[in-house]
């Protein structure tokens, strides 16, 4: 590893290492109840264990799988509708009010319906994930193919470039950034989403086993499954990111 990827390191370990110290000197402070408020060693044993007995390996395929499934979906749909009511006002005028009066309805809140129209099963839990999403994902997607230039369209009109050129080598391009900026927020939305859809009638997952846990009072194994949480959030948006400097090059010229 070279000195400049050391140094762009330092400052989220320097913030990791204050949150644990601060952490730290709160739990051993006794200002919380070291049952209410256990600390990093508690923590990191409790998480130990559990990928000792297997429970976390099996929780986490289960999440990751729902959250991958419904983010793959929800953003395919996104994308494409994005770039539909982008591109075309009549549509936009037709389908923004209708995605307007979604948005503010959460995943959970949909969680009895879907349960009655779906069952327990997965699809439910996948659905659930994809409506999150796509709401996300096309709020981006719209803004930045609306954004695009009028101007750049017609010259390539103009120029004689058919509409699949047009799309390929005018709109992608300039709406890639708002295309890349959508996916890692639907990441994290899935991700939130994931815990409304594991409430459903789900017997593995991250978010279920944070549910248990918490009717147990087992304060440790859910601070422990939140910081898998987070750590999955992390990862994704790491590889989404490098993934978008890496794609998008003429972004940062």
């Amino acid at each position: 590893m070279s000195v400049p990827d050391l140094r762009r390191l330092l400052p989220p370990l320097g913030a990791a290492a204050a949150v644990l110290a601060l952490w730290s000197a709160l739990a051993w402070s006794g200002a919380v109840a070291p049952g209410l408020l256990p600390g990093p060693a508690e923590t990191f044993r409790a998480l130990a264990g559990s990928a000792r007995s297997g429970t976390l390996a099996e929780d986490l395929s289960a999440s990751l799988a729902r959250a991958g499934q419904g983010f793959a979906l929800g953003a395919a749909a996104g994308s494409v509708l994005g770039f539909a009511t982008g591109y075309l006002p009549r549509l936009s005028a037709l389908v923004t009010p209708l995605v307007s009066f979604l948005r503010p309805i959460p995943a959970i809140a949909l969680v009895p319906l879907a349960t009655a129209w779906f069952g327990i099963g997965e699809d439910a839990k996948r659905l659930l994930i994809a409506y999150a999403v796509l709401l996300a994902v096309w709020l981006y997607v719209h803004d930045g193919v609306s954004r695009v230039p009028v101007s750049h369209l017609r010259a390539a009109r103009s120029l004689g470039a058919p509409l699949h050129r047009r799309f390929a080598e005018v709109l992608l391009p300039a709406a890639a950034p708002s295309l890349l900026a959508a996916l890692r927020y639907g990441a994290s939305v899935a991700l939130l989403a994931l815990v409304a859809a594991e409430l459903g009638g789900a017997e593995s997952g991250l978010a279920y086993r944070l549910q248990v846990d918490g009717q147990f009072l087992r304060v440790d194994r859910v601070f422990a499954g939140l910081l898998v949480l987070g750590l999955v959030g992390v990862a994704v948006d790491l590889v989404l990111a490098a993934a978008g400097r890496r794609i998008v090059r003429w972004e940062a010229s």
